[in-house]
């Protein structure tokens, strides 16, 4: 789901913000920083750029395909003939 990349990169930073005296464990704190990001980011509900960016444009052809259906409509209703729903229960003379 992830990039790996990110994991890494994240993990080196929090492992080089640590203080010098802790620069010893800094491989064994880097893999175990990976370790919990990579859990934590697989347990939320979250996708990826390129996802949402699919989506977004799916969603923009969905609004530009129903304003296009709802001018169709609107000029419809304008052009059809009106019919008198009082005047069809007539019987005639």
């Amino acid at each position: 789901m992830f990039d790996s990349k990110l994991f890494d990169d994240i993990a080196k930073k929090l492992s080089d913000a640590l203080p010098s005296g802790l620069q010893d464990a800094k491989k064994d704190l880097q893999k175990s920083f990976h370790s919990i990001l990579q859990n934590a980011f697989s347990q939320l509900d979250l996708v990826t750029r390129e996802e949402f960016d699919t989506q977004v444009a799916v969603l923009a052809k969905t609004r530009e395909k129903v304003e296009a259906l709802e001018k169709i409509v609107a000029t419809m209703e304008i052009t059809a003939p009106h019919k008198d729903s009082s005047s069809s229960e007539e019987t005639p003379h």
